[in-house]
């Protein structure tokens, strides 16, 4: 399997391969008055693994008008199926920050998820990162099925340029495929633990521990119990998936070419 323009196939999603640059512009330009909305999120090995066994979950990220790479596990697929890595790893944690601050006009910036303690003082750390933009905390995550409709309408009220939602995956996905509409803002953005990590509640890697690709071995010891299975067990099953995606449509490719 093989690149195709922009993209990476990673066990049949497709996978935008931008640069930082790239993806900057790109989503900098679809935030110009009277562009469509676009829906952005991102592909790991955890989620990957979530939608491999789960067909709904697929389809949300197959909705998706970009799936941006996010971590290692993502360069190993593509080396294996595509044949190269990825141009950069445009990991959420990074890359929203890079993003508000590539913008350079002032931005509504619409907040979901997380704790209420984290979105508060996530809304409040992004102001002190780009004060141009204004914030607001809509909701925590926690506001149910029942809660829907108003986090919707508050949404609305706002009139957001830009909302970030960070329930953790696959629910923020499958939240914003139902319940996003074109008055929810230009582009929406599935960001995972982000607020956990823009409040402090939760600390990040070392920049060198992160520049060896090893963020996921200092996330697993200091949140053993919670993220044990997704890297000790959902690692090696996603590489194992990877390859034996790669057997297969190596051999479909032959049986083609015959």
């Amino acid at each position: 399997m093989q690149t195709s323009g922009n993209y990476r196939d990673v066990l049949g999603m497709r996978v935008t391969a931008f640069g930082w640059e790239d993806a900057l512009q790109v989503l900098d330009s679809g935030l110009r008055p009277g562009c469509k909305q676009r829906i952005v999120n991102f592909l790991n090995a955890n989620n990957a693994n979530i939608a491999y066994g789960n067909a709904g979950y697929r389809e949300a990220l197959a909705a998706s008008d970009m799936l941006l790479p996010d971590g290692i596990g993502m360069d190993i697929a593509a080396k294996a199926i595509a044949g190269e890595a990825f141009p950069a790893n445009l990991n959420g944690t990074d890359f929203i920050p890079a993003l508000l601050l590539h913008i350079d006009r002032p931005l509504r910036v619409a907040l979901i998820g997380g704790s209420a303690a984290a979105v508060e003082q996530a809304a409040i750390n992004f102001k002190k990162l780009a004060p141009w933009h204004e914030f607001r905390a809509i909701s925590d995550g926690y506001f149910g099925e029942e809660g829907s409709e108003r986090v919707k309408q508050d949404l609305a009220a706002f009139a957001p340029d830009f909302t970030l939602v960070a329930m953790g995956s696959p629910l923020q996905e499958l939240w914003i495929k139902s319940n996003i509409g074109p008055e929810h803002g230009r582009l929406v953005m599935g960001v995972g633990a982000l607020f956990d990590f823009v409040s402090g509640q939760v600390r990040r890697a070392p920049q060198w521990v992160r520049d060896l690709r090893f963020e996921w071995v200092f996330r697993l010891l200091v949140e053993p119990g919670r993220l044990w299975h997704r890297y000790i067990v959902g690692n090696p099953l996603f590489i194992y998936r990877v390859f034996r995606y790669r057997l297969t449509h190596d051999r479909v490719e032959t049986s083609a070419a015959e």
